[in-house]
């Protein structure tokens, strides 16, 4: 992966609605390396020349200041040796599931489809930091190690994934799962069960 792939994903997310501002952020790991977006920059506008190269351990490698989020980024490196792959972002339905109350240990997305459960599997809320805080590298890492796709409570979302490609894929499924959480929240929906609601 290189930083117009980098580039090019945070181009689809911001395409996508996903990214509204100069909020979110993106990177990928390659080898003992990790390739950031940096401080302030609008994914629809990041280019190749403004990505920020970083040891795996935060070390500051090459380019200019990076995102105020990356130690959470590095926190699911550190946790996921499978994640090629970190997107974290402000989108709207995503960011509002994440302002809702949940049970502590629940799942804050009702599991409505299987679809949502195989691609999602179970997504992990992890409690509110402040953005950029050593709290909240440390909830990221507690939360990824078991799952993929985590909410920040009252902050938005973090997918982890092998790819770039894929990791945009979860972002747009997790989005539409959210959605669907709104419409039905406070209805009397069916649920399925998690265990039997997908087979092969």
């Amino acid at each position: 992966m290189t930083a117009q792939q980098l580039v090019d994903a945070c181009r689809a997310v911001a395409a996508a609605g996903l990214s509204p501002g100069s909020s979110g952020n993106a990177s990928v790991r390659i080898g003992d390396r990790v390739l950031i977006t940096p401080t302030g920059s609008s994914l629809r506008r990041v280019t190749a020349g403004d990505v920020v190269e970083l040891a795996l351990d935060g070390a500051h490698v090459a380019g200019p200041a990076p995102t105020k989020e990356w130690a959470l980024h590095v926190a699911a490196y550190r946790v996921r040796p499978d994640a090629r792959a970190v997107i974290h972002l402000h989108s709207r339905a995503a960011t509002a599931v994440s302002c809702l109350a949940c049970a502590p240990g629940a799942d804050p997305l009702p599991p409505y489809t299987p679809y949502r459960l195989r691609t999602l599997g179970r997504v992990r809320l992890v409690d509110y930091a402040a953005p950029g805080s050593d709290a909240l590298a440390r909830g990221v890492a507690d939360a990824a190690a078991d799952a993929h796709v985590l909410l920040l409570a009252n902050h938005g979302s973090v997918v982890c994934a092998p790819d770039l490609e894929r990791a945009v894929d979860l972002c747009e499924e997790l989005e539409a799962a959210a959605e669907l959480a709104l419409t039905l929240h406070g209805r009397a929906a069916r649920l399925l069960d998690p265990t039997t609601a997908w087979t092969g």
